[in-house]
């Protein structure tokens, strides 16, 4: 009998033996990037469609959705995000678009690197990422949308 067929065999006392032999289970991928719990570097998610660029925003004007706090510069984008989170909200949780396309793997992003296409929010790693993107935006776009149900949190987003 092998280690884990024994450890199976023991019961509820196996299955901590095999979770031991088998490492921790999987933990799954979070929702939205956030570091230290708040998204996306806090960057205003609506300032981007507001004024046309990255706004750092403010502890003042917070609102947590989807296991992470979101930074606003003003209650007024506070408020909008909150009527509908999914109108701003970046793109697979505001992990790297190219990323989760062509590796569907979850990076991290920079606030600076950012486009909106089709009305949706897009975020990438770094200048050189970004500019990787730009090259091929709506096949990215269809791979990153297919890999997010594997590899995000459902598709959230």
């Amino acid at each position: 009998m092998t280690a884990l067929g024994g450890a199976i065999a023991l019961g509820a006392g196996g299955v901590t033996l095999a979770r031991a032999l088998m490492g921790p289970a999987p933990v799954p991928p979070a929702a939205v990037f956030a570091e230290n719990g708040v998204a996306i570097r806090g960057a205003d998610p609506v300032a981007y469609f507001t004024e046309g660029r990255a706004v750092i925003g403010s502890a003042e004007y917070a609102l947590d959705w989807q296991g992470a706090e979101w930074h606003f510069a003003s209650a007024a984008n506070r408020d909008a995000f909150r009527a509908d989170p999914l109108a701003y909200a970046p793109q697979y949780g505001g992990f790297c678009a190219w990323a989760v396309a062509a590796k569907a793997e979850l990076y991290s992003t920079q606030p600076t690197n950012w486009a909106i296409v089709d009305g949706k929010l897009y975020l990438n790693f770094n200048d050189d990422i970004q500019a990787r993107w730009s090259t091929d935006i709506p096949g990215f776009i269809a791979a990153a949308d297919r890999n997010w149900a594997d590899i995000g949190a459902g598709g959230r987003g």
